[in-house]
């Protein structure tokens, strides 16, 4: 697959606050084309909302970004033609009734229906569904997917996958639309230490062949750049790719006074607004 040029991202003071509260605030960094980036933070912290902001797909209330050049939130409709979601829950999910090869083909369409240039539709059908499957090959190699070691080939229901081959199939799909920038969500979620280790060699992966990856996890891996979000009473902020330091011991999350939101309930607001838009 020839690979996109990445996006650069990059966020000074950027913030949202809901109609309950701040989802996140104060995060700054600063993320080459083709880098690796790990938005760290609990559940609830307001990463998710991080994620789809930056990907155009929420907007904000304070401070400023910019992804591949388009400053956010002004050009968050530029931003979402070069972005594309893995998954997202609530918002970019798989059909778990939808076949891989269901799931694969629709893509395929959709893409070659909204995201070629018109020279491309006039070229003959033929032509044109050999470059259909092509991208869908190079994305599938590229996400590590080969539907033919699933246990019905292309045939398997989504919920018959795996999680980490679930994972490689929302990452295909992300890729057939060559995006200068993935977007993973819950990265690290219900995987084990070697599923996991798989998950982040797989994101190393596309990052090192051109596409920004911005993923969203529990638990960061060594050598990324960590992007930290907190509860709205805490600080967000950067961390640079670091080895091994001493762990230091953690103070107890404050209980939430009587009638206050809390953080989860902030980011469902706002998530809730997202699909709203």
């Amino acid at each position: 697959m020839e690979s996109p040029h990445g996006a650069a991202v990059s966020a000074e003071d950027f913030g949202l606050e809901g109609p309950r509260g701040r989802v996140f605030r104060n995060v700054t960094f600063s993320a080459e084309p083709g880098e690796l980036v790990a938005i760290e933070g609990p559940s609830g912290s307001g990463r998710t909302c991080l994620l789809l902001a930056l990907t155009g797909r929420m907007r904000t209330t304070e401070g400023h970004a910019e992804t591949g050049g388009l400053r956010l939130p002004k050009q968050a409709a530029a931003v979402r033609r070069i972005a594309a979601l893995g998954p997202v829950p609530g918002v970019s999910e798989l059909d778990p009734a939808f076949t891989v090869a269901e799931h694969l083909g629709e893509r395929a369409l959709l893409q070659g229906r909204y995201g070629s240039p018109l020279r491309a539709l006039l070229r003959p059908r033929a032509e044109r569904r050999a470059a259909a499957e092509a991208r869908v090959d190079e994305a599938l190699e590229a996400a590590g997917l080969d539907p033919a070691t699933l246990p019905k080939s292309g045939r398997t229901s989504v919920r018959d996958l795996e999680r980490l081959e679930a994972l490689r199939l929302s990452v295909a799909l992300a890729l057939i639309g060559g995006p200068r920038l993935l977007a993973v969500d819950d990265t690290d979620l219900k995987l084990s230490d070697a599923e996991r280790e798989q998950a982040w060699a797989l994101l190393r992966s596309v990052a090192e062949a051109g596409t920004t990856v911005l993923a969203v996890c529990s638990e960061a891996p060594e050598n990324v750049q960590v992007v930290r979000t907190a509860p709205a009473t805490e600080e967000a902020g950067v961390e640079e790719p670091a080895t091994e330091q001493p762990a230091t011991e953690q103070p107890a999350a404050e209980e939430p006074a009587a009638g206050e939101p809390t953080t989860e309930e902030e980011t469902a607001d706002a998530l809730a607004e997202a699909r709203r838009a």
